[in-house]
């Protein structure tokens, strides 16, 4: 092969791997990729209260399944931007501002217990489902609620701005129920409402249920009902029409799952003891969370 042939695939080649290397580089930034390249920050939005997704510690730092999840996508970023130094901004959102709040671009993803709902999609994205729940009850073990249709006549406490709240009416419709909603701020809230008999239920995703039941004075005063008003898939939640992105958090997240990497971290969080309190959720992987780990997806319910 003569010398000069031999230049030009060798320069061709380091051109095609140089491009290749260069992923959302090689491409003209957007959407939140640019923003973050542009201020110098991201900011991750938590939850205050979802044990065990994203929650605070005993120094009120915010902690979680979620968390971990979302900090692997902050490392891509940092590594796809070539930003090792990358600020990590902090803030909490509730159920009812955490859609807003990630609209006006004060959070650039939301690392919660929120489900990925087709309605919701109308507003935003959402990363690969890492969670699957069933939306039940919390009761007191006294009392005679064995079945949700026992909470006929009775006030229930769940959450502003979840799903659980149009879920208990369309369950009235359906079953000609009369119910009372009272509201909480957070999940911690609406269990204390229970708690304190001003409320006979909580309704809420299991998983979330037996968070706030581990973590109550006497955890076993309470149980969850078996019953199940709907099954929903958790994710992370993105701005809407922000391809690069939400590329970048579908392969780094699947690229977890497809590792077998998931299975430390969700060990960690629910069948581990986790911090403050010590407490295990006992809570093995199911097969509806299963699944989703083996086919990485953002269906929503």
């Amino acid at each position: 092969m003569k010398l000069s042939k031999l230049v030009t695939m060798l320069t061709s080649a380091g051109i095609l791997a140089a491009g290749s290397a260069g992923g959302v580089q090689a491409q003209e930034l957007t959407g939140t990729l640019k923003k973050v390249k542009e201020t110098g920050s991201i900011t991750v939005g938590h939850r205050e209260s979802s044990i065990p997704f994203s929650y605070l510690d005993d120094k009120q730092q915010p902690i979680g399944y979620a968390m971990d999840l979302c900090m692997k996508v902050v490392d891509a970023v940092k590594a796809e931007l070539k930003m090792p130094n990358l600020k990590v901004n902090l803030q909490p959102v509730t159920s009812s501002n955490r859609i807003p709040l990630l609209q006006n671009g004060t959070i650039d993803m939301e690392c919660g217990s929120t489900t990925n709902s087709t309605a919701r999609q109308q507003q935003v994205a959402f990363g690969p489902t890492y969670f699957v729940i069933n939306v039940t009850a919390a009761v007191k073990k006294g009392s005679p609620i064995n079945a949700i249709a026992d909470l006929n006549g009775k006030t229930v406490s769940t959450t502003s701005g979840t799903t659980s709240v149009p879920l208990i009416k369309s369950y009235e419709k359906a079953k000609g129920a009369e119910v009372k909603e009272i509201y909480g701020k957070d999940h911690a809230e609406s269990f204390l409402l229970m708690a304190d008999d001003r409320a006979a239920a909580f309704i809420m995703d299991d998983i979330l249920l037996a968070g706030q039941i581990a973590n109550a004075k006497n955890p076993a005063d309470y149980k969850i009902l078996p019953e199940s008003l709907r099954q929903e898939p958790y994710s992370m939640m993105l701005r809407k029409d922000d391809p690069q992105f939400k590329a970048l958090v579908d392969k780094t997240v699947g690229g977890i799952m497809k590792s077998g990497e998931i299975e430390k971290i969700y060990s960690k969080w629910f069948t581990g003891v986790v911090p403050p309190k010590g407490i295990n959720l006992n809570f093995p992987m199911t097969p509806p969370i299963r699944e989703a780990f083996k086919n990485p997806n953002d269906k929503g319910v």
